[in-house]
């Protein structure tokens, strides 16, 4: 039994219940709560946005057609919202925020360190250079029988940018067949900035279109993710999510060390190397289809860690639920708060993660702060 939970008992007694029952429902109790959140967060998302919608109209749109079901209480119009342009964002959403939730909280335990971003091992970076390239290059570049993968250009090559960026990366920071995480940190941070100037004069080479489209990228937005979108980046996010959680034994290890994870029979090298490309792959396939979302891949797993304590077997399902719920009502704030118009999604995830954050560092520094 987990810490939190222990004295989640000593300070919410339940008298009229056994002791096995009170830490049976204390420890199912997080995962009620986080299914529940998830749930209302993908109803509001389907019912909310330019188009009003009643819930019995949102909820016949989406059975109706099912094997016995005819509920007949939406029209053509509310069909085709919630069908063809709400469900695919919402669940791009959420696997979006589940991706990175649990991309960060993996790269904190082989960083040792709670303030370790995906963004450090250059995903973010690779994958905005190479978007940036494509955009404001694109029309050059694709020529001939490439110009019939046009759609395909932005999100294939800002995944690859991603893949790339984090390769090298990795490759100047292992040496003699380790890897040295400070070394690591350095050149994560040394390659964004080599990068972010590469970007830069890739945007001031850009026209006034060309720009337009550059700054609602790089901050983010659900608004054209599709069923294309969903089939093209979702198997990819889907794979990181499902792989990941085999290495919560390996990541609780690392916490303690790469001498202990040693130790205890684990290859520290690889578990490294394996968690990093997956973390990358994550981040990666998100930021090709949705643009840059900061915050929820540090501050969801701050969140959870706080709850539910370190170990990763609870942490990284916890954080799955939870980005995907906080990523899917940044959305929907984003496209109700202005309606018609959409506020870039990486706003509301800054507005909603910097408060917290700093809290956090407040509160951390009063303990002897965070290491």
């Amino acid at each position: 039994m987990t810490a939190p939970v222990t004295e989640a008992i000593k300070r919410y007694p339940l008298p009229a219940l056994s002791p096995a029952v009170r830490t049976r429902l204390l420890t199912v109790m997080p995962w009620l709560l986080l299914s529940l959140l998830l749930t209302c967060v993908v109803l509001a998302g389907l019912r909310y946005g330019a188009t009003p919608m009643s819930w019995l109209g949102v909820i016949s749109a989406l059975v109706d057609g099912l094997p016995g079901v005819n509920l007949n209480y939406h029209s053509t119009q509310e069909a085709l919202v919630v069908r063809e342009l709400r469900l695919p964002r919402v669940l791009m959403g959420g696997l979006i925020g589940a991706g990175l939730a649990v991309a960060g909280a993996s790269v904190q335990a082989v960083f040792r360190n709670p303030l370790a971003d995906p963004g450090i091992i250059g995903v973010s970076s690779g994958s905005a250079l190479a978007a940036i390239l494509m955009i404001v290059m694109g029309d050059r570049m694709l020529i001939g029988w490439l110009a019939d993968y046009r759609a395909f250009a932005l999100p294939i090559a800002a995944f690859i940018g991603g893949l790339i960026t984090t390769a090298l990366i990795y490759r100047i920071s292992t040496m003699d067949g380790a890897t040295r995480i400070l070394t690591l940190l350095l050149a994560g941070i040394a390659i964004s900035a080599l990068t972010g100037a590469l970007s830069g004069i890739l945007t001031y080479l850009a026209d006034d279109q060309q720009l337009r489209t550059l700054t609602f990228w790089s901050m983010g937005s659900l608004g054209g993710l599709s069923w294309q979108s969903l089939w093209t980046a979702g198997p990819w996010i889907l794979t990181a999510l499902v792989v990941l959680p085999f290495f919560c034994q390996p990541l609780n290890a690392l916490l303690m060390g790469e001498q202990v994870a040693g130790h205890l029979g684990m290859d520290a090298q690889r578990i490294k190397k394996v968690v990093l490309t997956l973390a990358a792959v994550a981040v990666g396939a998100s930021v090709a289809v949705a643009g840059i979302i900061g915050f929820v891949g540090l501050v969801v797993p701050h969140l959870m860690r706080l709850w539910l304590g370190p170990d990763h077997r609870r942490l990284l399902p916890a954080c799955a639920l939870c980005g995907a719920s906080l990523l899917i009502l940044a959305d929907l704030l984003s496209r109700t708060i202005a309606a018609p118009a959409e506020i870039p999604i990486g706003i509301i995830t800054a507005l909603i993660g910097s408060p917290f954050f700093l809290w956090l560092l407040l509160t951390q520094g009063k303990r002897g702060g965070i290491s």
